[in-house]
């Protein structure tokens, strides 16, 4: 008996229906595409119940016939390609000529199109695989695809994605933030339950950008270009300070698609180097165009992977693009070659030779400690006074060698010379010097303890005695510490005091964000936000943390608020000391310069009673201490 046969026509679409649809999201990007194709100006998309119950596609590209209506959901139909050469010189979305009949094969879809020219559409319809009628119908010109009951006739992926409508929802949402953003052309709108989530009007590629993902990037997106013969790479890096563990905003586009590369991401990510704390992603959204026989979108079902005929050397100039763009904001140095004075190095012929090797020699008896090498008139070497705690020899140390106490600042670094020798001065030194302060242990302070002999110093800085201990304190530290103390204790609380605004501030957030903010409500408003939620991304701040500078702006701080949050991995508690840290990080930034000695005295007042006045709430330490009982003892030592 034969056992090989062939597979009947509606098995077949509905396994390939596995290859180029395995969720809503496939879908939605397959029909996007088709309607770019087709010359839409407009493409508006709408779901229900995370897509498994309706995708609607309405476009107002070209239109079919009632003949290409039909013929578009037979397998390989297509009106792209006419040879397999047509294939890689694509200026399309490529070739995928069994995505309509996949998508037909395992859901009921409803096509209503219509040409400039006819004066009626048509309307087709299908139903697991199978055509059921077509019939003249009034519309609209262009394009309207229907998807109900996805995966109804499949149930074994079905149930995979019954009862995820979430996650659902936010990979609909990705691809289309993803046709959306590489043709900003083109106008968008995306609705969920009917509900309108984005409305994009035609703008340039900055200006979709901010619409997709938030007015707070506007400020951070730095702008790469460069032209080669064999590659032409646009698009917008994000500033290294915007860079942040949980970012998504990384988008790369060749040809006006998108697409994932390891290789590329981690170019990118070079041209960083230093310039972001490890684990940090920076933001991106590069644009590659290249001539499309030199590039190959069809490796894999979904087009996310591709293949590049010059790959390391397109690598290599997007790493040095983004880097020079880098180097323009002062971020990293920027090197500039000149011909001028230059030398010329002649070509070395064959057999040429330009040097000598000179002879060497060696002499196995010498010994620097010979009385014949010693001259006994010479002085004995200035050795520099290390400090105090170095054994004592009997002479005086230098002015020069005085002991020194290093403070480190985010920028700047000082040398505080011991009064002990002279008066008081400060001096640049350099970064890497060494901290010849003894940082005070990690556990808190004696309750004993207390500030007094306050002296501000320049810097930020300021000297006081702490109990039996003369200190210098970090007063930016020092306030930051008060304030995480202050803000977990009211967080705990439920309450924060709030700062009516004159006038409520507008922000727009990206969907993810929006929910994201919604569901961290309670504690926004413990912190002290006042909040309206207006849908579609929108809010209203009406109060802000009364504990925060009004000189920071609002819509950077609730950034990064809502990005420091690891959306409901870590318990409530830690998610709130996560959130006081970084309004504390923030809300004492700049502070501490230029302060009076009784302003210092009412923040160290305060310090005394923090749970650990010794470190910020990240570990960096707030004082240095030098005890009454060691300055006594070296003081009293003899120098004589």
């Amino acid at each position: 008996m034969d056992r090989i046969k062939l597979l009947p026509e509606i098995v077949a679409n509905q396994i390939a229906a596995g290859e180029v649809v395995n969720a809503p999201s496939n879908v939605v990007k397959e029909m996007m595409e088709n309607s770019l194709d087709a010359g839409a100006t407009s493409v508006r998309v709408n779901f229900r119940n995370g897509g498994k119950d309706l995708i609607q596609i309405v476009d107002d590209g070209c239109g079919m016939s009632a003949i290409d209506a039909r013929m578009a959901f037979d397998r390989h139909a297509t009106s792209k390609i006419s040879s397999i050469e047509d294939v890689y010189r694509l200026h399309t979305f490529g070739f995928r000529g069994e995505a309509l009949a996949s998508i037909a094969a395992v859901a009921e879809v409803e096509l209503r199109t219509r040409r400039e020219e006819d004066e009626l559409g048509t309307m087709t319809t299908m139903a697991g695989g199978e055509f059921r009628s077509q019939v003249p119908v009034s519309c609209s010109r262009g394009s309207q695809f229907i998807v109900r009951n996805l995966f109804y006739n499949v149930p074994s992926r079905r149930k995979f994605i019954d009862g995820d409508n979430s996650r659902l929802a936010s990979q609909i949402r990705s691809e289309f933030m993803r046709v959306a953003l590489c043709n900003p052309d083109v106008e968008f709108e995306l609705r969920q339950n009917d509900t309108l989530q984005y409305s994009l009007r035609p703008t340039n590629r900055r200006g979709r950008i901010v619409d997709l993902i938030g007015k707070h990037i506007k400020q951070n997106l730095l702008d790469v270009e460069v032209n080669t013969s064999l590659v032409r790479i646009e698009g917008f890096v994000g500033r290294p300070q915007a860079a942040k563990k949980r970012n998504n905003e990384q988008y790369l586009f060749v040809n006006g698609r998108y697409f994932n590369s390891l290789q590329m991401q981690r170019a990118i990510v070079r041209a960083y180097e230093k310039l972001i704390p490890e684990g940090c992603m920076p933001s991106y959204f590069i644009y590659i165009t290249v001539d499309p026989d030199r590039v190959d979108v069809n490796v894999h079902p979904q087009k996310t992977t591709v293949k590049f005929a010059d790959h390391d050397v397109i690598l290599e100039i997007l790493q040095a693009a983004v880097r020079e763009t880098l180097a323009k904001t002062g971020a990293v140095p920027m090197m500039d070659f000149s011909d001028e004075g230059q030398l010329n190095i002649p070509v070395l012929e064959r057999e040429q030779r330009v040097y000598e090797v000179p002879k060497s020699s060696t002499n196995s008896s010498y010994n620097p400690f010979a009385s014949e090498y010693i001259d006994p008139t010479a002085p004995m070497p200035d050795v520099p006074f290390t400090g105090f705690d170095v054994p004592y020899d009997g002479a005086m140390p230098k002015a020069k060698d005085r002991p020194t106490a290093v403070v480190e600042d985010n920028e700047e670094f000082y040398t505080l010379h011991s009064p002990s020798f002279g008066a008081s001065t400060i001096e640049y030194i350099e970064e890497d010097a060494e901290q010849e302060f003894d940082f005070i242990e990690s556990q808190a302070m004696p309750e004993s303890r207390t500030f007094s002999e306050t002296i501000a110093l320049p810097g930020g800085y300021a000297v006081a005695l702490y109990g039996d201990s003369l200190v210098v304190v970090h007063l930016r530290r020092a306030k930051e510490r008060v304030m995480y103390d202050d803000i977990l204790g009211s967080l705990l609380a439920g309450s924060s005091p709030s700062q009516r605004m004159f006038f409520a501030e507008e922000l727009t957030l990206s969907m993810e964000e929006y929910e994201l903010m919604e569901e961290h409500a309670t504690e926004f408003a413990a912190l002290g936000f006042e909040v309206e939620y207006h849908g579609k991304g929108r809010i209203s701040i009406l109060g802000r943390p009364a504990v925060v500078d009004m000189s920071l702006p609002l819509d950077e701080l609730i950034y990064e608020l809502l990005h420091g949050i690891d959306n409901g991995a870590l318990p409530l508690e830690e998610e709130q000391r996560r959130m006081a840290e970084l309004m504390a990080r923030r809300g004492s930034q700049g502070y501490g310069r230029g302060l009076r000695s009784a302003d210092v005295e009412v923040l160290l007042s305060r310090l005394e009673k923090c749970t650990n006045p010794s470190f910020t709430p990240s570990g960096s330490p707030i004082m240095a201490e030098l005890t009454m009982a060691e300055l006594r003892s070296k003081l009293t030592k003899n120098y004589s």
